[in-house]
């Protein structure tokens, strides 16, 4: 079994890039795969490896300028959930484009997983899912408003387009591990929402603490690495990953005609052209070779972490 660590921390870095070797170089020497992202504004990302070598990289990153409070989250893989490390200097560590969004500054009520369910249970109480769209497609919370965004930089304009919606209502705002709520819950403070709350740790802590039998959450979680979807209790779902457009499928759904290995799925088929699909064809010609010389390919198994 495999470790696996979702962790992120809003703190100021003055040179993110002198952190970024350091780091990596805890990671390879502790066996340890996954992303990480190095920003002014903090750090992000998910890895996994074996127990003790993620216990040395907690305590690493932990001992970084501000981050002793770091958040994170452990849950396990049977198989490997990445295929190589890397360390990104980005501009945000989660990208929502809006300049004077800051976290560190103020964030909305934290909510823990125990009192989520009477909370947005509540008459007077908007419930709305953060994420993208293709991740709210496999399990969102009962009654959740799916504001259908293909990425997170578009939830402003969202929001901006959709606040008359709202007024008078009370907002509890929700993702997977907590991190993209921070700067959510801090943008509509920021607009002049009053009452904003958000689900301390994220859907990975619900379905972690909430029994089953007690639950609101229909359906899995998307998650950024191999496993693809994650349940109650944080076991692994049943879902796959089309390689072409990156979304979660189920195992039938590769018996659909529409379905090519790395090429086209039912949900994508009809938004690439027939360049694009020889393109990926080509691709997965070059991983099978790969694979018979024992190799991995540069773009076996990727999953898009941002």
């Amino acid at each position: 079994m495999f470790t696996v660590c979702a962790l992120y921390h809003f703190t100021r870095f003055d040179d993110p890039a002198v952190l970024r070797d350091p780091l990596l170089g805890v990671c390879r020497d502790n066996a340890i795969t996954g992303t990480l992202l190095l920003a002014r504004e903090g750090v992000n990302g998910t890895v996994a490896g074996p127990e003790a070598g993620i216990n040395h990289l907690l305590t690493h990153l932990r001992a970084l300028p501000g981050c002793a409070d770091l958040e994170w989250k452990i849950s396990t893989a049977k198989e490997r959930p990445f295929p190589r490390m890397k360390v990104r200097l980005k501009k945000e560590i989660v990208t929502m484009g809006v300049p004077d969004v800051d976290p560190r500054a103020r964030v909305g009520h934290y909510v823990q997983p125990a009192d989520w369910n009477a909370l947005i249970q509540s008459p007077d109480v908007a419930v709305i899912d953060t994420r993208n769209d293709y991740e709210v497609a496999i399990g969102t919370f009962a009654g959740a408003i799916d504001p259908r965004t293909d990425s997170f930089r578009e939830f402003p304009e969202w929001w901006e387009q959709n606040k008359d919606r709202f007024h008078n209502k009370r907002i509890a705002m929700f993702c997977t591990g907590g991190i993209r709520c921070e700067k959510s819950t801090n943008y509509l403070i920021s607009q002049g929402v009053d009452e904003v709350y958000h689900l301390k740790g994220g859907i990975l802590k619900y379905l972690e603490e909430v029994p089953q039998d007690q639950s609101t959450w229909q359906g899995d979680c998307f998650v950024f690495d191999g496993r693809v979807s994650v349940g109650h209790g944080l076991r692994e779902g049943p879902h796959l990953l089309c390689h072409a457009c990156r979304r979660p499928i189920l195992p039938d759904d590769k018996n659909k005609p529409e379905y090519e290995p790395g090429v086209s799925c039912h949900l994508c088929i009809d938004e690439t052209t027939d360049e694009d699909k020889a393109r990926f064809r080509e691709r997965q010609r070059q991983i099978r070779l790969a694979d018979a010389r024992g190799e991995r390919h540069l773009h076996a198994d990727v999953v898009d972490e941002t």
